[in-house]
């Protein structure tokens, strides 16, 4: 694992402490670890959204289609 150190003015300093102290993490690197992934897990969705506006339309998706969606489902998950 690679190390990386960040100066912070001391107010952000406090808050992240105050984090790691009231949400139960053990270390600040985890707290900062949590938001990085958080954010990577946004751009990951908002790029997927993207993809999907820049898509050629489907077809409507009418109470039909769902119902038939539905059933696929329940049929997988019973194997």
């Amino acid at each position: 694992m690679s190390t990386m150190n960040i100066s912070l003015p001391d107010s952000l300093k406090t808050f992240v402490d105050e984090q790691v102290a009231n949400r139960g993490y053990g270390t600040s690197s985890e707290y900062v670890r949590e938001l990085i992934r958080k954010d990577q897990d946004r751009l990951h969705l908002r790029d997927l959204l993207l993809q999907g506006a820049a898509s050629a339309p489907a077809a409507e998706a009418t109470s039909a289609y769902f119902d038939s969606l539905r059933d696929r489902v329940r049929r997988h998950a019973r194997g």
